[in-house]
């Protein structure tokens, strides 16, 4: 829906999505939809976290030229200090649960090459259920800077077990539409996985 091009460092906002904030685009890739060009861009928004987003589908605004835009978030999702909080009343929904499940959009996103979806769920692997690993996992998930204070450690610890679950499904998944779509492909790309990655193709066996 958007028809300006965006390049790295532009600030946006999400019209039908303020409350996430402004927007650093951190990558921009042109593509097309149903034979139209238009964009997959990775946005760093200041309280709705990392998206991917096709400009095909998201109605994107400069944010410098449309700050009156950012008062449209809702005030009830504010926490004490007044500042936006993204999972204000979302805790113990199951809204806050499949965010803490999800998988991350350059993981997903359906314009990106198999490849490089691939290695956006590779990546997904270098988090871990401990120490500051864990928070930076929590801080992905949710977009929240102290995840802590809307969740206690066990409550993180539990997501986390289930998120690699939906982790490792998604991977399963996509391996078997990259070996159909291009077994050499998915080879090369297996090979220079690290360890983990390739344990976990191992064991849950989706290259037979």
């Amino acid at each position: 829906m958007t028809s300006k091009q965006w390049s790295f460092g532009d600030r946006v906002i999400h019209t039908l999505k303020p409350e996430w904030g402004a927007g650093q685009v951190t990558s921009a890739t042109s593509t097309t939809h149903e034979g139209r060009p238009c964009q997959s861009l990775t946005i760093r928004f200041e309280r709705g976290g990392v998206k991917t987003i096709s400009t095909a589908f998201a109605n994107l605004v400069s944010a410098d030229d449309h700050p009156g835009l950012l008062s449209a978030a809702s005030p009830s999702a504010t926490d004490a200090d007044g500042e936006i909080d993204p999972f204000a009343a979302k805790i113990g929904s199951d809204e806050a649960r499949a965010s803490m499940l999800r998988i991350a959009d350059d993981a997903r996103d359906p314009f990106a090459p198999l490849s490089q979806r691939f290695e956006a769920t590779v990546r997904l692997f270098r988090f871990a259920p401990t120490g500051r690993s864990l928070l930076d996992w929590a801080t992905a998930q949710s977009g929240l800077a102290d995840p802590m204070s809307r969740f206690n450690r066990h409550e993180l610890e539990q997501f986390f077990q289930q998120w690699t679950i939906v982790r490792d499904n998604h991977l399963k998944k996509l391996v078997q539409e990259f070996r159909k779509a291009d077994p050499a492909g998915l080879q090369d790309s297996v090979r220079k996985a690290p360890p983990a990655v390739q344990q976990t193709l191992r064991r849950l066996d989706p290259l037979r």
